[in-house]
């Protein structure tokens, strides 16, 4: 399956461990949530990194004992007509200020590229190689957004209200 991130196609680099899987003793892993909590402190004191799948019917406000120790989280979205990852990434970027990877994993559509950014994601994993290549002109398809989030973007009022103090202050 195809990961882009940050805007390239790259190799995963985390290894997906099923919950029967023996932990190998180095090396990034990606677990589930239920192999993660069940021993937490153990597994982030690994000196390689920790990755954890979480899935969206369960509140990210229990990863907040570990946010600044997990390298990745991946919100799952098990299909298209499902959203509740994007609330998730919002909560994690904006309230509880996570700055780890944030991979998108699932029912993932280039349709929804430009939105996942918005909402923090920086990492997606796509079905398709057609999908992975067509990232870049997804994400640039529109320019200018109403509402505010967290990733730092003016939005269209902030910009119009630039443009009439910088008119003003010439006049």
């Amino acid at each position: 399956m195809p990961l882009v991130n940050n805007g390239q196609i790259v190799s995963d680099a985390f290894v997906h461990l099923a919950d029967e899987d023996e932990l190998p003793p180095e090396g990034a892993v990606l677990i589930s949530a239920a192999r993660f909590l069940g021993n937490a402190e153990a597994l982030i004191q690994r000196n390689s990194p920790v990755g954890v799948i979480w899935p969206n019917n369960r509140d990210v406000a229990d990863l907040v004992p570990y946010l600044d120790r997990l390298a990745m989280v991946a919100l799952v979205f098990p299909s298209f007509r499902d959203g509740r990852a994007h609330s998730q990434a919002r909560l994690l970027r904006e309230r509880f200020n996570y700055r780890g990877e944030l991979r998108a994993t699932g029912q993932v559509l280039r349709d929804q590229f430009t939105f996942l950014l918005r909402n923090g994601f920086d990492a997606f994993e796509v079905s398709k190689d057609s999908d992975a290549a067509a990232f870049a002109e997804a994400t640039q398809r529109y320019t200018t957004f109403y509402q505010p989030t967290g990733e730092g973007r003016l939005t269209a009022r902030d910009r119009r209200l630039r443009l009439r103090l910088a008119e003003s202050a010439t006049s």
